[in-house]
């Protein structure tokens, strides 16, 4: 009988421990309910991988600006983007993985009733200037994009596409609204899951103007009337820019996996035993020709030489210059935006009279700070700038060659960036893959491809946006690229 009572007794205590037997059934070791903050900082590392890996089935943009070629397999190389899933693999982490967490994390900020008002708009901002990058991506990558009926699944399983011109609109009246919420007295996001700036507000406002400088500038050739209103609000408080390679946007990685810098995944142990990456001949020529100061820092060396690779086609790893262990190396961050990509839009802005200054400056301070960064002394970026083929009063050709063949240089390790800016500068003048075997006819591309899933699950919308924009192919402009 006693026996009897003590079980009973422990089973009246386990049952009161619950309100229902639903609670027996919650997993402790995976989180129901997951923080702004973690949703925050997961967003920033999935577009930072996305960006920086150079994987073929998703990024191949290094092949395209010619920055890297293959040394066995040369479909990529030659721009084919069916192959392998490539659209659909650079489209996903956009929709499913950094905006939708950026949606979350901002929703659960909003009704958070532990935050001040003033925090709340900082970390809101936060979201929103990282959403207002991933958006512009879309558009410059694709053209137009679902938006206005994306990332809510439960309402619209098939949104349509709108037009990129109109969203490209509404995301810079978006940037304005964050960047005017923003108070650099007030916290932000924590400096733990800000892996960025590690909570400084005062350095997310630089890098926010900065961003809203390099939209307003892609609009520059589109819209010149806009593009200078714009990137005279961007640079009317000069100090509201980045200004130094110490404020560069920049994502942070960790030696060992999965928080390992993507490129060492594709080209180093332990992570890789595969070689399919050198340097490609475009870029190591047009730097041995300026006897750049960044070369041992970009590529390694072949018994003292810097000898780059033919594109789309085999290349010999061994005689082949490769990635330099600088870049290739597990820690080593990824840049959203840098000091001297800022200082080339600012000469840019300069000689399209959108604001007033010396263009040879803004220019002279982006390739210092460019060599800097990477390692180079203020003496080497003095030769170099002192040569008569580099010197701005000097350099061939017109501001667009001046600065889009410095500023591609200067992006060698951020192939996407460098993809839209050769676009829309026209410089350097990089010739498409030709020769024997070829198919004929080959352009550089021009956008990607819509993915598959798109043309199959959504084939409506899909039709009316290729309708719209005169077809889905890599020889259609986005809005801003006229000519």
């Amino acid at each position: 009988m006693k026996t009897k009572f003590i079980i009973l007794l422990i089973a009246s205590f386990m049952t009161a421990c619950v309100d229902s037997l639903d609670d027996y059934n919650v997993d402790q070791k995976r989180a129901s309910v997951v923080p702004a903050s973690t949703l925050f900082s997961n967003a920033l590392k999935d577009l930072s991988d996305n960006f920086a890996t150079p994987n073929v089935n998703v990024n191949n943009f290094r092949f395209y600006i010619q920055y890297w070629t293959a040394v066995t397999y040369t479909v990529e190389p030659r721009y084919d983007m069916t192959s392998r899933l490539i659209p659909q693999n650079f489209w996903t982490p956009f929709y499913r993985d950094a905006l939708s967490d950026l949606k979350e994390s901002k929703r659960i900020i909003e009704n958070d009733p532990l935050l001040t008002d003033k925090v709340k708009a900082n970390q809101i901002a936060q979201t929103e200037i990282m959403s207002v990058l991933a958006w512009s991506s879309l558009i410059n990558t694709f053209g137009n994009i679902p938006y206005s009926e994306a990332l809510d699944p439960l309402s619209t399983t098939l949104p349509k596409y709108d037009d990129m011109e109109t969203v490209y609109a509404a995301i810079l009246v978006r940037l304005d609204a964050a960047l005017a919420a923003m108070d650099a007295t007030e916290a932000g996001m924590s400096s733990v899951s800000d892996v960025m700036y590690g909570g400084d507000i005062t350095k997310w406002l630089k890098f926010g103007n900065s961003l809203k400088l390099r939209l307003a500038m892609i609009l520059a050739d589109k819209d010149p009337t806009k593009a200078k209103t714009l990137v005279q609000e961007a640079t009317s408080n000069p100090e509201n820019l980045i200004a130094s390679n110490e404020e560069n946007a920049r994502h942070p990685y960790l030696s060992s996996a999965p928080n390992n810098n993507p490129i060492s995944n594709n080209t180093i142990a332990p992570f890789t035993t595969r070689q399919d990456f050198v340097v490609s001949e475009t870029v190591v020529n047009k730097l041995n020709s300026l006897n750049d100061p960044r070369r041992p820092f970009y590529f390694t060396d072949v018994d003292g030489a810097y000898v780059g690779g033919v594109n789309g086609f085999p290349n010999t790893y061994a005689t082949t210059s490769h990635i330099s262990t600088k870049v290739t190396a597990p820690t080593f961050e990824n840049l959203f935006m840098d000091y001297a990509e800022v200082q080339f839009l600012l000469a840019e802005a300069v000689e399209r009279g959108f604001i007033s200054g010396v263009a040879e400056e803004f220019y002279d301070n982006a390739i210092l700070g460019s060599i800097t960064y990477w390692g180079g002394s203020t003496t080497a970026a003095a030769d170099y700038l002192a040569q008569p083929t580099v010197a701005y009063t000097t350099a061939i050709g017109d501001f667009k060659q001046k600065i889009g063949e410095q500023k591609w240089i200067a992006l060698y390790n951020r192939g996407y960036d460098a993809w839209v800016e050769w676009r829309r500068l026209d410089f350097p003048q990089l010739l498409p893959v030709s020769g024997t075997g070829v198919p004929a006819g080959l352009i550089i591309p021009l956008r990607l491809i819509y993915p598959v899933s798109e043309q199959t699950q959504n084939g409506d919308s899909y039709l009316e946006a290729v309708s719209e924009m005169g077809g889905d192919n890599t020889a259609v402009k986005v809005f801003w690229d006229i000519h």
